[in-house]
Order: C-alpha cells, then sequence, then structure tokens
C-alpha cells in the first residue's frame, strides 16, 4: 500500500499520474476539506482517509460517502487521540467517537470501512484496540501515532502493535 498525504488539489491531481505508475493500492489521506476527498477519489484513490469530524458538515460527510460509494473505494475512519477532547480521550482513548463517525456514516447507507484509533501513548492505544475489537465487526487499522524519533517511535510502535496483534486484534 502507497499511502499520500492530499493537502492540496494539485496533489489530488498527481494521484492520477501516480497510479499510472504503480500497481498497489493507493490511499489517499485527508484532512479539514471534503473536496480533497471527492477529488482523490475521483482521480484514481484505492482508498480515502478521514476523520469525519474535522470534514465539516454533514452535507460534506454526505458528498464524500456518496462519491466514495459511486466509486466503490473504501473509506478509513480515522481518529487520533490529539484531536479528541481531553476528558473523552482519558474515558475511552477515543472509541466512543470513533464509534459515532462509523455510525454517522453507516446512517448515510455507507459501510465499506476500516477504522483506525490511535495514540501516541502506547498502553490508552492498546485499551482502545481492545476495547474497539469487541464493539465493531470491520477491520482495524492498527498503529500508534506521534510515536516520536526514530529510535523511541520504532520501540513505542513495535511494543504497542505487539500487545495489540498478540491479542488477535
Amino acid at each position: 500500500i502507497i499511502r499520500v498525504a492530499v493537502p492540496t488539489m494539485e496533489a489530488a491531481a498527481a494521484l492520477t499520474e501516480i497510479k499510472r505508475q504503480i500497481h498497489i493500492p493507493l490511499v489517499a489521506d485527508i484532512h479539514f476539506d471534503y473536496r480533497l476527498a471527492i477529488a482523490a477519489i475521483e482521480c484514481g484513490a484505492d482508498k480515502i482517509r478521514i476523520n469525519p469530524g474535522n470534514i465539516g458538515s454533514r452535507e460534506r460527510i454526505q458528498a464524500v460517502v456518496d462519491k466514495a460509494k459511486e466509486y466503490g473505494v473504501p473509506i478509513r475512519v480515522g481518529v487520533n487521540s490529539g484531536s479528541l477532547e481531553k476528558p473523552l480521550v482519558e474515558k475511552y482513548g477515543g472509541v466512543e467517537s470513533a464509534l459515532d463517525k462509523v455510525a454517522l456514516i453507516e446512517q448515510m447507507g455507507y459501510d465499506n470501512l476500516v477504522i483506525s484509533i490511535k495514540s501516541s501513548d502506547v498502553m490508552m492505544c492498546v485499551k482502545a484496540h481492545e476495547l474497539i475489537a469487541k464493539k465493531t465487526h470491520y477491520p482495524l487499522h492498527v498503529g500508534i501515532t506521534e510515536a516520536g524519533t526514530v529510535i523511541a517511535g520504532n520501540i513505542k510502535s513495535a511494543v504497542g502493535l505487539g500487545l495489540i496483534l498478540s491479542q488477535g486484534i
């Protein structure tokens, strides 16, 4: 899988050329602008990653969902502890927020989803994955975010992923 950030319309348009040169899935990582998600899908992204909480209004999320439906493109619903309210993170590790976002997209008639719930706090991330694995049937994209420097980041990611994967998640 190749995952690319799509921060501009020029970046979205570049996906067409990238797709021509590769033979593996291309995932577009979108933040804030729903129009970038739509353009990425139209330009050949095989999957998009969004956080519906930062895409904006229900209408904007619906526009992205409609385009994903039209093209049969999965949506990775990403929730990061850095973008959540502190009490919510402390209580649930982002699980409830992720499930709320998934429910919103399901209400829009789409279920071709992957859930990503990440934190830079390894144990919080592990606990969040334990909880979400019990509450959903969707595939999970596991990982530790904002892991840090090359050495510390590799250690945090290895430990966190090891704990998550050792549980069969």
